[in-house]
């Protein structure tokens, strides 16, 4: 009996000790406010040689692209928006089709805001010309204005996939024996900031990518 008064003080220091914390980390960082990530927050191995330096803030890199449509996007094109971005190719029978299925329900969701882009880059687009893309859009049921399928410069793809998203493992130059694969869906807001990481095959991730866009699209109208 004489080391229950000892017990219950230190359990209450404890709850007292938990509970700072807990209130520190709310006054630092408010409820349902996302992360911004830096180059040196992320795993080094996806991070591109010439964004390990990077100093400020993070933002994406300038792009030229061309679109299911035979459209040319630009970074300025999206500027403002809430964007997901990700990698696959017309090709992939494995996990791309998943990631597009998810990709059309995150389209479905947002049907109707046009402060939301949805970016699906080809990583084969020496194969995945305009027409390739507009078959798949259609497979897919894609809407010009709220989905844009892109192909161009392979270089450039690969560059913007290693050192603007951060969404594959830093190997390779972007020629032919390159190869990008990744399941990653890339959140970024409308500054230009990463604020999110999701596999894209499961739809408890896209589900969780929604409600950060959510996030994000509140957070526009303050």
């Amino acid at each position: 009996m004489s080391n229950y008064p000892f017990r219950t003080r230190i359990i209450a220091v404890a709850v007292i000790f938990i509970a700072a914390v807990l209130a520190a980390y709310f006054i630092i960082r408010p409820s349902g406010e996302l992360p911004i990530y830096h180059p040196s927050e992320l795993d080094q191995r996806l991070v591109g040689e010439s964004a390990k330096s990077e100093q400020g803030e993070h933002r994406i890199k300038p792009f030229h692209l061309i679109d299911q449509d035979g459209d040319s996007v630009f970074l300025s094109s999206v500027a403002g928006k809430v964007v997901l971005a990700d990698f696959f190719f017309t090709t992939c029978g494995s996990i791309c089709p998943k990631m597009s299925t998810q990709m059309q329900r995150v389209q479905e969701a947002f049907k109707g805001d046009d402060r939301v882009m949805l970016l699906s880059h080809s990583v084969t687009p020496e194969a995945d010309s305009v027409p390739v893309l507009r078959a798949y859009a259609q497979e897919y049921g894609v809407d010009h204005r709220r989905w844009r399928l892109l192909t161009g410069d392979r270089k450039q793809i690969y560059h913007l996939a290693r050192t603007s998203y951060f969404a594959a493992l830093d190997e390779g130059d972007g020629g032919p024996d390159d190869f990008v694969h990744t399941e990653n869906f890339v959140l970024v807001d409308p500054l230009g900031r990463i604020r999110g990481f999701y596999d894209g095959t499961k739809a408890v991730e896209a589900d969780r990518a929604m409600q950060d866009m959510r996030t994000l699209l509140k957070a526009m109208k303050n």
